[in-house]
């Protein structure tokens, strides 16, 4: 049995986008599954658009993220001759003819067409004149006019297509350079690729594609094509929706681990299992069970996961993961008295590592701004706050324990709701309503810092 080879062919016009590491997943895990090979193919023959930034940001966001292809990637924009060797091979034939014809024919032929209600497409009037090659001309394709092909896609079943609406597409430009199915083609017989796993926008490519193959004698090869990843307005996902680039997300702070897996379930799912790691993607994925529908992406499901995955680092890994973030805000981790109490309170006070750090920086940095609404709430006037601040002034034991009994006798015997009693001085520890409970907030900062914050705060009301 041939070994499976799978790939993952982008091209550098732009960074790496979210379903275009779905595909590579994918690809990745196949290959993984049936102890293949998973290849990464650089398609840059657009000169115009590609650049060697977004091949860089491709390459090093895949290996980031931990899809390395099992060789060097290849470019496209390297091996022209190989793609006109091909050409000439498939001229030589008799599957390909020259065409000279022009843009302004090309148009009219097609408006004729649309206006008598027919599919626009070229009507390969060249393809008997037997003319030769010149300045002026494209290398189409003879398309059989007769019969179809049958793709047995691995997702969506048996896929047909009949042969006489698939025009005479080109091969080489009037310039020599080769066209992309010719490229895509020749390029997946050499670096013996089995199994083509893509973007269901590809399915109209594919039976042009097997022309190709088999007028060159090249093998055929297993087909998916995958639903695309749609924005909750159920169109195809943009930046109306959604970002879209890798890098988008890692910038705030969601793990490449929860990035893959909300990726694996798009458009796949497996019972009422929701957390995966790539390892087990690997062991239970099932390409056959992909739906065909469009697969929506929907942010609040990627939260979720990725406080799934940060809750099950350990303290140590998270604190690793989360100092980036920090020091974006200039804050050294290490700096607070209680870090390690600090940050294993706050780990789940937001979804995302950049969340969680802004959430951090009241207890790293003085507060410059209240949540006033909060102030207007439940701080009517300062003199609860100046009572409070006394009692708390009283404590010798500074622990989470004697903090929250203090504060609990002092909310029963003037009879006032918890609120009443803790808001106010979360308030003035964070600036805002927002903390872990109460005494646990307390017994992170130092007593001295906490009385002086809430002083700071009696300051601020006036």
């Amino acid at each position: 049995m041939k070994k499976v080879v799978t790939r993952f062919a982008p091209s550098p016009t732009g960074t790496l986008h979210i379903g275009g590491v779905r595909t590579a997943l994918f690809n990745f895990v196949y290959a993984r599954q049936n102890n293949g090979k998973f290849l990464v193919r650089i398609e840059d023959t657009d000169r115009e658009r590609s650049t060697k930034e977004f091949e860089n940001n491709i390459l090093e966001n895949l290996s980031s993220i931990g899809l390395d292809p099992d060789e060097k990637p290849i470019n496209q924009s390297e091996r022209n001759e190989i793609y006109i060797n091909a050409a000439e091979k498939i001229l030589e034939s008799g599957h390909a003819y020259w065409c000279d014809c022009s843009a302004d024919e090309l148009e009219i032929m097609r408006k004729e067409q649309s206006a008598s209600g027919k599919k626009p497409m070229y009507d390969g009037r060249s393809r008997d004149l037997g003319l030769s090659r010149s300045d002026k001309t494209v290398l189409r394709l003879a398309t059989p006019e007769k019969g179809e092909v049958i793709v047995n896609d691995l997702i969506r079943g048996k896929i047909r297509f009949n042969n006489n609406e698939l025009d005479d597409l080109i091969l080489l430009r009037s310039d020599g350079s080769p066209t992309y199915h010719l490229c895509n083609v020749v390029d997946d017989y050499e670096q013996g690729v089995t199994t083509v796993i893509r973007g269901e926008d590809h399915i109209s490519n594919t039976p042009r594609q097997i022309h190709i193959q088999k007028s060159l004698g090249y093998p055929s090869l297993e087909y998916a094509h995958l639903p695309l990843v749609l924005g909750t307005d159920k169109k195809r996902l943009s930046k109306r929706n959604a970002a879209t680039s890798l890098e988008e997300y890692k910038e705030k702070g969601y793990l490449d681990t929860a990035i893959l897996n909300t990726l694996a379930r798009l458009g796949w799912s497996q019972g009422d299992k929701e957390v995966f790691y790539l390892d087990d993607l690997i062991k239970e994925f099932n390409l056959k069970d992909v739906q065909k529908a469009g697969a929506i992406f929907d942010i609040s499901k990627l939260d979720w996961l990725n406080s799934q995955h940060l809750s099950n680092l350990s303290l140590k890994e998270f604190k690793q993961k989360l100092k980036p973030f920090l020091k974006n805000l200039n804050i050294e981790l290490e700096d607070h008295l209680n870090a390690d109490k600090l940050i294993e309170s706050m780990r789940t006070s937001e979804n995302t590592l950049s969340g969680i750090s802004a959430a951090l920086e009241p207890y790293y940095k003085d507060i410059k701004k209240y949540d006033e609404k909060a102030i207007e709430k439940f701080i009517k006037d300062k003199s609860r706050l100046v009572e409070l601040r006394t009692l708390l002034n009283e404590i010798d034991n500074w622990d989470q324990e004697t903090i929250e009994n203090v504060l609990k006798d002092f909310q029963v015997k003037n009879e006032l709701s918890v609120p009443a009693v803790n808001q106010p001085i979360r308030i003035s520890l964070v600036g805002s309503t927002k903390s872990p409970g109460l005494g646990l907030t307390l017994s992170i900062f130092d007593k001295n810092q906490a009385l002086e914050r809430i002083d700071n705060l009696i300051s601020h009301i006036g």
